[in-house]
């Protein structure tokens, strides 16, 4: 025997199939014919060629067809090209095929799975059997050269396995796209790759179910402390490859029992604003005339009685001061609401802000805020410019703010400049 792992593969298979064929109701004679035909069975006379002539039933694949649909392996234009991607790394921040280390898979008649396990031992030098067969080596060569056997039709039947063919054939059950390519159409066939569908089920398996994870569970069910933390996925399903004869998929479906694991995949949900940055100016795109439509109607309606003498001048100043109040606490509760969110949504390199609204407005110009006072001295003018402007669009009779009552408009604003700090 070449190989200890090759010895052990025949012994196993021996072992299974007495195991399969023995039933309590022999007596020793049959048990012993039993004993003899396995011994015939899978001596290397026999089981090899066997084999070699099998292997053409299975295609190596990266890519199996039958994950798109059980039936995609044959049509009437014979079997569907077998895909094997040789795509090589390359740190682009992409999940895709050649970024992550995933074996090949296999497909084809499940009667014929022995003999892709048995090309995929690896033998005592850590290589697999089928490299020592494509290689010829020393081993291959020892293995392969059977009495009345030809060791060439051995070792192409074997390496059939991995033969794509030359033909390129696909199926209507696969998924298909049309892609344009100068005045024609490329024919695409969308397939799964099976290494990286059950690469993340064994990875997810290991942090839902490895023993870390469920001392660490533990210690968190009975309140303990613990200097390490543990991983969970939510919103996790399961989606099953085959029904009841996952092998008839492919060699890693019926590995994993034809269930591998989906993340959630569903579009982010995204929180509904109740205010929005500004890009360009807080008077712009913040604050509305309509906010503060009803105070400047009072307003209007308190210069007017003052042109008349029907009501005494104090009870007018002082119902002045309280429309302008008004108008600046809705200033004051924007201002709030816009703080509020400046660290998620501002963004520098967007904005086209005045400075002096930016210090205003924005933490990172907190300092500056709080130390100096010319940006404040621009805000009350910007405050009071936009009031009037308020005052003229709103109020659709003949406006009354002249000179003398934008001058007390201006007294009023600087008169909170504190409170707008």
């Amino acid at each position: 025997m070449p190989d200890s792992t090759i010895e052990a593969f025949f012994q196993r298979r021996k072992e299974d199939w007495l195991k399969k064929e023995t039933n309590a109701s022999m007596n020793e004679v049959e048990l012993s014919e039993l004993q003899k035909q396995s011994e015939e069975k899978f001596s290397f006379e026999n089981w090899l060629p066997d084999a070699a002539r099998r292997a053409r039933q299975i295609s190596i694949s990266t890519h199996p067809c039958t994950f798109s649909h059980p039936s995609a392996r044959k049509n009437k234009n014979g079997y569907v090209s077998s895909i094997i991607a040789t795509t090589n790394r390359n740190s682009d921040g992409y999940l895709r095929t050649g970024n992550v280390e995933v074996g090949q898979d296999a497909l084809g008649n499940a009667a014929a799975l022995d003999v892709y396990k048995f090309l995929s031992l690896t033998m005592d030098d850590g290589e697999p059997l089928h490299t020592h067969i494509e290689c010829e080596t020393p081993l291959a060569k020892e293995l392969l050269s059977i009495d009345g056997e030809s060791y060439e039709i051995v070792r192409n039947g074997f390496l059939a396995m991995f033969n794509a063919g030359k033909e390129s054939i696909t199926s209507s059950k696969i998924k298909q796209i049309y892609f344009p390519v100068v005045d024609s159409y490329h024919l695409l066939s969308v397939l799964s790759n099976s290494g990286l569908i059950y690469e993340l089920r064994k990875r997810v398996d290991e942090l839902r179910f490895s023993e870390h994870q469920k001392q660490q569970r533990e210690k968190k069910r009975k309140n303990e402390a613990s200097n390490e933390g543990f991983a969970e996925i939510y919103n996790l399903t399961t989606i099953g490859y085959g029904g009841t004869k996952p092998q008839n998929i492919s060699v890693l479906n019926n590995q994993y029992g034809g269930k591998a694991r989906l993340l959630m995949s569903a579009p982010p949900h995204f929180v509904q604003r109740s205010i929005q940055f500004p890009r360009d100016s807080f008077f712009k795109s913040t604050v509305r005339f309509g906010d503060i439509r009803e105070s400047l109607q009072k307003l209007h309606n308190i210069f007017v009685a003052s042109t008349d003498g029907t009501i005494p001048l104090k009870n007018l100043q002082t119902g002045r001061d309280h429309r302008i109040e008004e108008i600046i606490d809705q200033i004051i509760l924007k201002m709030a609401a816009l703080r509020a969110v400046a660290t998620e949504q501002y963004r520098e390199e967007n904005s086209n802000l005045p400075h002096y609204q930016r210090v205003w407005l924005c933490d990172e110009f907190r300092d500056e805020r709080a130390q100096t006072d010319t940006w404040l001295g621009e805000l009350c003018e910007a405050i009071t410019r936009w009031i009037y402007l308020a005052y003229q669009r709103v109020i659709s009779k003949p406006a009354i703010l002249g000179p003398a009552e934008v001058t007390y408009l201006q007294q009023a604003i600087d008169t909170h400049r504190e409170v707008l700090r």
